[in-house]
């Protein structure tokens, strides 16, 4: 992934030397296991340790004669490590290493996903304590509906987000899982006890049965997993959008003092991160395509997934990350504008009490399609005429003839639909 758009730990994480190190780390425990068991002779592990550097040049040069990255990285560690090193790998397929690693880099990222996410619902739940009772317009098909709240909104984002912790929680369990089990998985010439030993040392649960290397429906519920929060971030990044728009106005990101919108006009405050979220998540979405096509492999193996997997690894876990982080800042800094809210919510002229007046008159026996068309009649020259709804109920002798002045009068109040926020934030904070 392009710099703009990471972060260190995670290009850390997915950085040619840290591949190398934990291929490193896979052959040693296999060695101490064969050592264990009798398998090579003693001191192998404790050499390779000590002496086995990473060098990521020399290892490329290695396999620029060779073609083949593992036999490469195995020939660097023997120049260093001496005639003992020819014990390293004893029993093994490249995949033994090359699938044990790559999970445990995919496990790597997944922790650190988990800490952005909770920075979110971090920021997301002192937001919607904050503005639990803050009315806004709620609104369905982009046109307003009825009131909710700020920290509403607030509040159903972190429930999502709630979910994706727990969705990734599960991925990457699904996904920590070891494979040593030799060509085509049959263990013919390493030791079961070898691959319990890795996994074990490695935190890693031996992957019941693979073929020569590990299934990838594991992977691909992974990748999934991050499309899916990839959606999440759109979410919230589309709202903060169009609540920022100049007709709606009601929260805004933050604007730094030397900050500039537009090259052309100097007004303009744009929501830049916002839109920079909603491209990313393309990107992190699009990347789970390819991860659900890598399942189907030829037989026992084939490396048409490995191309794939070697882009799709870095770069949407490294691209989330770097999402996930912009967002919570996002959030955490946003200038939210409540007299706005307002001002919106009264735009409609109490149209947004419609529903009540219909149900109030089906209350006292109207049919309902009746006290519907009845209402809408006066809805809509409310909205073409721009007069206050309530005061053309109180001129309908029909209306006021079945609801007193005072139920209508408390009809066309807010307090209505903010009674039972504090249940609904009840369920998500218990």
């Amino acid at each position: 992934m392009i710099s703009r758009y990471s972060r260190k730990e995670l290009v850390q994480i997915w950085s040619e030397e840290n591949k190398y190190k934990i291929w490193l780390e896979v052959e040693i425990a296999a060695a101490e296991a064969m050592e264990k068991y009798k398998i090579i002779p003693k001191g192998v592990s404790s050499i390779v340790k000590k002496k086995g550097k990473i060098k990521v040049k020399r290892i490329q040069d290695i396999e620029a004669k060779v073609k083949h990255d593992v036999i490469a990285f195995l020939t660097s560690i023997t120049e260093q490590a001496g005639i003992k090193a020819r014990y390293l790998h004893q029993g093994m397929t490249s995949s033994d290493v090359l699938d044990t690693s790559f999970n445990l880099q995919l496990v790597q990222s997944g922790k650190i996903l988990i800490k952005d996410i909770d920075q979110i619902l971090s920021v997301l739940k002192k937001k919607a304590k904050k503005y639990k009772l803050t009315p806004c317009i709620g609104r369905s098909h982009g046109i307003h509906a009825e009131p909710i709240t700020f920290g509403l909104k607030m509040a159903s984002f972190y429930e999502e987000f709630k979910r994706n912790k727990k969705r990734l929680e599960d991925a990457i369990n699904n996904i920590s899982t070891c494979s040593i089990s030799g060509a085509v998985g049959t263990f013919a010439n390493i030791d079961p006890r070898v691959e319990i030993y890795v996994a074990k040392k490695l935190k890693l649960k031996p992957e019941p049965i693979s073929t020569q290397i590990i299934p990838r429906d594991r992977h691909a519920h992974y990748f999934s997993i991050l499309a899916i929060i990839a959606g999440s971030v759109e979410r919230v990044a589309t709202e903060i959008r169009h609540l920022q728009r100049s007709e709606v106005y009601e929260l805004q990101e933050y604007f730094s003092k030397d900050q500039k919108g537009s090259s052309a006009m100097p007004h303009k405050k744009n929501p830049i991160l916002s839109e920079n979220l909603t491209g990313l998540a393309r990107m992190i979405r699009s990347y789970a395509i390819p991860s659900l096509e890598n399942i189907a492999l030829w037989h026992e193996r084939d490396i048409s997934h490995s191309s794939v997997e070697r882009n799709i690894g870095p770069d949407s876990n490294i691209t989330l990350d770097f999402a996930l982080y912009r967002l919570a800042n996002i959030l955490d800094k946003m200038i939210v504008y409540p007299k706005k809210m307002i001002e919106n919510l009264n735009f409609t002229k109490g149209l947004v009490f419609s529903q009540e007046i219909m149900l109030e008159l089906t209350k006292t026996g109207m049919a309902r399609e009746k006290a519907y068309r009845l209402v809408q009649s006066h809805a809509k020259v409310s909205f073409s005429k721009n007069i206050n709804l309530k005061n053309l109920i109180m001129k309908d002798k029909t209306i006021t003839s079945k609801i007193s002045e005072n139920k209508i009068n408390r009809i066309f109040t807010y307090n209505k639909h903010l009674k039972n926020i504090n249940y609904i934030f009840r369920r998500v904070f218990k």
